[in-house]
This record gives C-alpha cells, sequence and structure tokens, in this order.
C-alpha cells in the first residue's frame, strides 16, 4: 500500500497548477470577450422554451 501511495505521490504526469490556472484565465477571457453574444444565445433559448411550453401546454 505505501509502495502505491509514494508511486502516486511521485507522480509528474498529471496536469500542472500553472497549466490549469492558464486555462481558466483563457476561458474566463473568452467569456468576457463573448459576454453579449452569450447573453443573447440564452436569452433566445429560454425564450424559445417558454413559448413553446406554453403551446404544449394550451
Amino acid at each position: 500500500m505505501k509502495g502505491i501511495l509514494k508511486k502516486f505521490s511521485n507522480d509528474n504526469s498529471g496536469i500542472g497548477v500553472v497549466e490549469l490556472v492558464l486555462i481558466l484565465v483563457i476561458l474566463i477571457a473568452l467569456v468576457v470577450i463573448f459576454k453579449g453574444q452569450i447573453t443573447r444565445i440564452v436569452s433566445n433559448a429560454f425564450n424559445s422554451i417558454t413559448s413553446n411550453a406554453d403551446t404544449i401546454i394550451n
């Protein structure tokens, strides 16, 4: 059991903190850049769902 834990703790093949932070920064930047378009798409989707749900119920 100790051998498995030691091998796991010495494994460097996983994602590093720096890579994770860079990915998060890129994702946040993309959201900030395309905020208006994302908001418009989500709003249109919810409006479509609401109007179609009303036609199904009635």
